[in-house]
């Protein structure tokens, strides 16, 4: 199984442009919380580097492309986010890091749930320690 998890979502469109949907309980299967966007990232700065026991998220670039690195611990697996029409699933317990930000990337996330420190994994070493694959 793949962790690199696509959402399908709807897109329409006409000579006027296209409309990306992304519903919660819907295209995206879980309530949504908490809303964020990354901008103006520096070349060669890399964000992320952390776990969330509970919070699942979807991720997609509205503007820009990322790297999206992926680890449940044993596998680990790379995507490129270059189009509002491919959102991915960073679920629980899956290490992510984003790499190689454009200069014009806008990366959007949805969280299930409010920010809570308590929900994160920080050290990848303890995670690889949690998840049983140290």
């Amino acid at each position: 199984m793949s962790l690199v998890e696509f959402f399908k979502i709807q897109t329409l469109g006409d000579e006027r442009g296209l409309l990306h949907v992304l519903e919660e309980n819907k295209s995206i299967p879980f309530d949504i919380k908490r809303v964020y966007f990354l901008t103006a990232t520096a070349t060669g700065v890399s964000r992320g580097f952390h776990a969330h026991k509970q919070l699942e998220q979807a991720a997609v670039c509205l503007s820009g492309q990322c790297r999206m690195l992926l680890s449940d611990g044993c596998t680990t697996e790379s995507v490129v986010l270059d189009s509002p029409g491919k959102v991915i699933r960073i679920g629980k317990m899956v290490w992510h890091e984003m790499h190689d930000f454009s200069s014009d990337c806008v990366l959007l996330v949805l969280a299930s749930d409010y920010y809570d420190e308590h929900d994160y994994i920080r050290d990848h070493e303890k995670f690889l320690e949690i998840t049983a694959h140290g």
